[in-house]
């Protein structure tokens, strides 16, 4: 933690999102932090919105993250309902998750109004990357999956809720979805690591969620995504030539059998 808290300003921080151990094992070579995020819910369960994702959930892939790294940071989100109710709260949940995942930290959305808990944590020994701008587990409260901080108050209150959960202990700040002068300022002026996910290019790090940049995740597709790759076509191409070949009996041949003998090589 202290490495990454040590990059402010330096060589920028590498992050993408992780839910399982395969996938841990190809990215670890080459990220900084592995954030198993509770965008599990929709990437992977094929929910609507992040809202019903459970401690127990981010525990399971947590774990299974944590086995496929060698490396990089891990990272796990705190669900919604799990930190809100108050600062005791979080911390029997934070708590748990440290506890039997093995991560290094937690994430938890929010600002002026979640400092209060980010200190507590972070002064009883929990590691804390906080989350502002859009924050996804508050989309019904701010009307949508929208970009903060396009009007001046919504660019001081954006501001304001950096400051104040860098200032509580985080080590991290993650700035997602914000107007990019709005997210170039907050890196200036916070004195902790700024982690931009459509925030602005000058923040001291970025992320983006992995079936996003390899194109396995088709529902849709934020403004801030580039694709680096196209593997659902391919993985449809796979599922298309493999179906083919058993319909026609094709597959499996005698090399994929057992007690099969390989045929002789005929004589000329």
């Amino acid at each position: 933690m202290r490495d990454i808290a040590a990059r402010k300003g330096g060589d920028p921080v590498v992050v993408l999102t992780c839910y399982t151990a395969p996938m841990a094992q190809f990215l670890d070579p080459h990220v900084d932090i592995l954030l198993v995020g509770d965008s599990l819910g929709m990437v992977v369960y094929g929910m609507d919105t992040t809202l019903a994702v459970t401690v127990d959930m981010m525990i399971a892939h947590g774990q299974a993250a944590m086995r496929g790294s060698r490396k990089a940071m891990v990272v796990v989100d705190m669900p919604f309902g799990s930190y809100g109710e108050s600062p005791a709260q979080a911390y029997r949940n934070a708590a748990r998750i440290l506890a039997e995942t093995g991560c290094t930290a937690v994430k938890l959305e929010g600002g002026v109004e979640m400092a209060e808990t980010v200190r507590f944590l972070v002064d009883r020994g929990v590691p804390v990357m906080g989350h502002v701008g859009l924050k996804p587990q508050m989309v019904h409260a701010t009307g949508g999956f929208r970009a903060q901080g396009r009007t001046e108050a919504e660019a001081e209150h954006v501001r304001a809720d950096a400051r104040a959960i860098a200032e509580a202990g985080a080590f991290s700040l993650v700035v997602e979805g914000t107007w990019e002068p709005v997210a170039r300022q907050i890196t200036e002026e916070v004195g902790c690591v700024t982690i931009g996910i459509g925030g602005s290019p000058l923040c001291d790090g970025q992320v983006l969620v992995t079936e996003d940049i390899l194109g396995l995740f088709n529902d849709f597709q934020p403004k801030f995504v580039k694709r680096y790759a196209e593997l659902g076509a391919q993985v449809s191409e796979a599922a298309a030539a493999y179906a083919a070949e058993v319909k026609a009996r094709r597959f499996p041949g005698p090399e994929h059998c057992f007690g099969v003998k390989k045929a002789e090589p005929q004589k000329g």
